[in-house]
């Protein structure tokens, strides 16, 4: 039976690096043995206030200057922060020691090449909200679903540095010891993928096929590539429940492994199976237990409060936000179907973490064709539409194109009561987006108050079965009938404030001949651009006829 090599305690500086240690973080300066629980995962932006919750990690993205170490070092010292990771190579000098250990923050290095964003979702893995508990399950005397741990214990069985990959040479987890390894390792570990000149290497000498075959472990020589590319030999098996391949192991290895290990490592994919399908299972009843929980919140009601307890956000301002595609949900084959739902599925658990890594306590789920997300604001936060707006933005920039996402955000709830109204605002910035068709990815509910109106308003007159006024109906008809383009004539003088040569240079036509088109425009409609009141009838009738004009 295997056991963790680990004895330090879920959620401390400690285990975070026997997890990540080696290859992604190294202790540069200050305590790291204290053993008391991490509260999450913060990134600093130097341009903004610093706010962090209490035990956090934080992030020290961008800071390299050796007196701004030391002054974030004081700042997050008051804020009872765990440690400050920043980026090396880095020269530590004394005063970084000493100002580190009178803060009581550890100083971490993050390695080079390594990605910000894939350590905030590497320690959101780590400091998952049951490490803690007395009462979790266990599988093989380790935790459910601490991958991390399970690959260190199959490590110290079999010698050797090891992943754990999904079916897409996705890396899950990795032991300690990946620095006995190669340069391939390492680049795998740091991108948390194996490279795909490797992956085609590997599929064009049938390697996989192999392992996929084979009921236990399979010896694979070591490969070399172009440039003077190395990588050293590996044993691998592959992860099955019943017929169904859940992914591999993969051992860096010298020389083949000898009977004895070999059995061992067959029994370990038997046990990670078992952690894989623990890890679907619960991921797919919490999603679904915080998908229920954020719609009952999100909904208002008796339930509400319970609700919003549970989520950890009850008694805190919040901000809400809705995430859909730009293309709504397909009407046509299934499979359509099915691939819109894992495209948004996808995103929102990418915008899950984006949020989470911002502020702790933030919780995103889907409910129908839409994710929302909430995160909670502290009291005294200096304009928490602006910020959420921000995190909007750099969380589409992140992703690009390839994930056509847009987000809409509500008004700041001071409470519980305050959610649906929040989610109403939010639905409407959504669906002016959506009708924008890609002039901007993100709006509050603010940003978009007429254009929302306008939409309500021309619900309301398909509801009710109004027609186009007189007056611009016989515009239409004169049109349609002459090519006059009188419409667009009337369009330019009212956006142009009744500025005649600046709308004539709009129709890109003469002063003289702009001047006789709007005359015909009063003549034709019967329309009196003297009066106000059919000035605005006028302006909301063509805007509802054309929104994007």
């Amino acid at each position: 039976m295997l056991r963790s090599v680990t004895t330090t305690p879920h959620r401390s500086l400690e285990r975070v690096l026997d997890h990540l240690g080696d290859t992604l973080l190294e202790r540069l300066a200050g305590d790291t043995v204290r053993a008391r629980a991490i509260g999450g995962v913060t990134i600093h932006d130097p341009a903004d206030d610093l706010a962090t919750t209490r035990r956090s990690i934080v992030l020290g993205v961008g800071v390299h200057d050796h007196d701004d170490i030391c002054q974030l070092l004081r700042d997050l010292g008051q804020s009872d922060a765990a440690a400050l990771v920043v980026r090396t190579p880095l020269t530590v000098t004394g005063e970084m020691r000493r100002t580190a250990e009178r803060a009581g923050v550890a100083l971490l290095g993050l390695t080079a090449g390594a990605a910000w964003t894939q350590l905030a979702a590497m320690l959101r893995t780590l400091l998952t909200e049951d490490d803690a508990s007395a009462s979790v399950d266990l599988i093989g005397g380790i935790a459910s679903g601490d991958l991390f741990s399970l690959a260190n214990a199959i490590a110290a069985l079999l010698d050797g540095p090891i992943t754990i990959e999904d079916c897409h040479s996705n890396v899950l987890a990795f032991s300690g010891r990946q620095d006995e390894a190669d340069a391939q390792r390492i680049e795998t570990i740091l991108g948390r993928k194996v490279p795909d000149r490797y992956v085609q290497e590997q599929e064009s000498r049938g390697e996989f096929d192999q392992i996929h075959r084979a009921d236990g472990p399979v010896f694979l020589p070591s490969l070399a590539l172009e440039n003077d590319e190395h990588a050293m030999a590996r044993v691998a098996i592959a992860v099955r429940a019943g017929q169904e391949i859940l992914g591999s192991i993969w051992v860096a290895v010298p020389e083949p492994l000898d009977p004895e290990r070999n059995a061992a490592l067959a029994d370990a994919a038997k046990l990670v199976a078992l952690h894989l399908l623990r890890v679907r299972a619960g991921s797919d009843v919490e999603r679904r237990l915080r998908a229920d929980l954020l719609s009952t919140a999100l909904e208002g009601g008796p339930s509400a409060a319970e609700a919003a307890g549970r989520l950890g956000i009850i008694g805190r301002p919040v901000m809400v936000f809705a995430l859909a595609l730009e293309v709504p949900d397909p009407e046509g084959a299934q499979s359509d179907v099915a691939a819109h739902a894992t495209q948004l599925q996808r995103a929102a658990d990418a915008f899950g973490v984006h949020l989470t890594a911002l502020q702790q306590g933030a919780a995103v789920a889907v409910l129908g064709d839409r994710a929302y997300g909430t995160v909670p604001v502290t009291v005294d936060a200096a304009d928490p539409a602006a910020r959420a707006r921000r995190m909007a933005q750099a969380f589409l920039d992140r992703i690009g194109r390839q994930v056509p996402a847009l987000i809409g955000i509500g008004p700041l709830a001071g409470d519980v009561a305050a959610l649906p109204t929040a989610r109403q605002g939010a639905d409407r910035a959504l669906r002016v987006l959506r009708h924008e068709a890609g002039s901007r990815r993100v709006a509050t509910s603010e940003d978009v108050l007429i254009d929302s109106l306008l939409l309500d308003l021309a619900d309301l007159a398909a509801a009710r079965r109004e027609g186009t006024m007189p007056e611009i109906a016989r515009l239409l008809d004169y049109d349609l009938e002459h090519q006059a383009q009188l419409v667009d004539t009337l369009r330019a003088w009212l956006d142009c404030f009744g500025d005649l040569p600046a709308a004539a240079a709009r129709m890109y036509v003469h002063p003289n001949t702009y001047r006789y088109r709007i005359r015909r425009v009063s003549e034709v409609s019967g329309l009196d651009l003297k009066d106000p009141r059919q000035r605005f009838a006028a302006m909301v009738q063509l805007r509802l006829l054309d929104p994007q004009a």
